[in-house]
């Protein structure tokens, strides 16, 4: 199988979709990132999505209102512009932290350079700020704003809206506006949190691999050394040992001189009788 970038193509198994691998806790914060990641994806997605509907019922407003009254023309470039920029926005984060999904799914073991890293970090960061600054102008237009149409008189901008059905001028009144913005505010906070998880993770990587503490302590007692059940007793080196003592030799000869001696005399005695 092919390797791009370092990484091996035959890791992509669909058997790592089982809970089973999908959820251990081999890897450090796992489960945690992975629930986080796919929650800020969700929500932003979601609210991309309702955005896109009002978005596209608002441009074909303007175009059937200038098909059917030529001068009249509808002015909701605001919140075409909200909605288009919020689509980038779900995209990104679904991008960003899509991938960082996938790679801790199939590659979690995987060496990344210095630049990699860094990357993963200003991604990550830039999607902070995206979903920030598309939540807050989404807020402020949806609730302050509206469109309206210039070109004819009051009347018949009357007419002409009723007749189309679409979208409500006013953008408050709009449901699927409001959802989005329901949805881009969870997805925001989740965006947040994800990014912490991601710098979390590439420092803890970088100090203590991959692998969670449950996992490093248990590979290390199961490749530390069998020790013997019974170890010779240790002597302490502190105790001198006593010197040797040696018994004396019994003086024998000095014992039995004086008996010798008596005997010798006692023998002149008797051969001078």
């Amino acid at each position: 199988m092919a390797v791009i970038w370092g990484l091996d193509l035959k890791e992509m198994q669909w058997g790592k979709f089982k809970s089973s691998y999908m959820w251990n806790n081999e890897y450090h914060l796992r489960r945690t990132k992975f629930i986080v990641y796919q929650t800020a994806m969700i929500f932003c997605v979601v609210s991309e999505s309702l955005g896109t509907a009002a978005l596209s019922d608002y441009v074909d407003q303007q175009d059937w209102i200038a098909e059917h009254y030529p001068g009249a023309t509808v002015h909701n470039n605001n919140f075409v512009g909200i909605a288009s920029y919020n689509i980038f926005v779900g995209v990104y984060v679904a991008t960003i932290f899509g991938s960082a999904f996938f790679f801790d799914l199939f590659w979690p073991e995987r060496h990344e350079s210095r630049g990699v890293k860094l990357a993963w970090r200003i991604c990550s960061v830039l999607a902070c700020m995206f979903t920030l600054s598309s939540a807050l102008a989404f807020t402020v237009i949806v609730a302050t704003k509206s469109a309206y149409v210039s070109g004819a008189n009051a009347a018949t901008a009357q007419r002409l809206l009723a007749e189309y059905g679409g979208s409500p001028m006013k953008y408050q009144d709009n449901g699927r506006a409001i959802t989005s913005i329901v949805f881009l505010w969870p997805g925001t906070l989740a965006t947040f949190l994800s990014q912490c998880l991601l710098w979390h993770s590439v420092s803890y990587i970088d100090a203590h691999g991959p692998k969670s503490k449950h996992a490093r302590t248990r590979n290390d007692i199961t490749k530390a050394p069998v020790e013997a059940t019974e170890k010779p007793a240790e002597t302490d080196s502190s105790i001198t040992a006593p010197d040797s003592v040696y018994a004396a030799p019994i003086a024998t000869h000095d014992r039995l001189e004086g008996a010798n001696e008596a005997y010798t005399a006692a023998n002149r005695a008797y051969g001078g009788v």
